[in-house]
């Protein structure tokens, strides 16, 4: 049997919290995505359409993310937890994403909301995570709604 490894991105801490009390149920390996060039609280102000997470979300742009999980492709379920930003993860997850072989593997997204909704959160996290066996997402506030 295969491990489990939690890996996540926090903009302001909840989602940091969540993961990592289920990872203490679990027992789960823990990884924390970061982007390169930390989020100030004026980079994260999604109410200015020139903040840098508009700027990424809406030009689709890479974020760079420090350091790389050892030992992958011995891990045969990831969850993958962040704050939903417009119906979907950050750029900073998809850029993190991309840098792995996700064959096989069953997905668990687990988002983090001040007040949006689940929406096709999966269906956008797909591509980023090619050829995973199994895909699902849903919204939570603690580690007792996690699945």
């Amino acid at each position: 049997m295969g491990k489990t490894l939690i890996a996540y991105f926090s903009a302001g801490g909840v989602t940091k919290r969540v993961a990592e009390a289920y990872a203490a149920l679990t027992g789960a390996d823990l990884f924390e995505i970061r982007p390169e060039k930390p989020y100030s609280d004026a980079d994260l102000n999604w109410r200015n359409p020139l903040s840098r997470c508009n700027r990424e979300k809406f030009g689709n742009k890479d974020v760079p993310v420090v350091g790389k999980v050892e030992g992958f492709d011995g891990y045969d379920t990831v969850y993958l937890g962040f704050p939903i930003w417009y119906g979907c993860a950050p750029n900073v997850v998809n850029t993190f994403c991309k840098g792995y072989d996700w064959t096989g593997k069953s997905v668990h997204a687990f988002a983090t909301s001040g007040g949006s909704g689940i929406g096709r959160t999966a269906d956008k996290l797909m591509p980023y995570v090619r050829d995973a066996a199994f895909v699902d997402a849903q919204l939570v506030s603690s580690a007792a709604d996690l699945r």
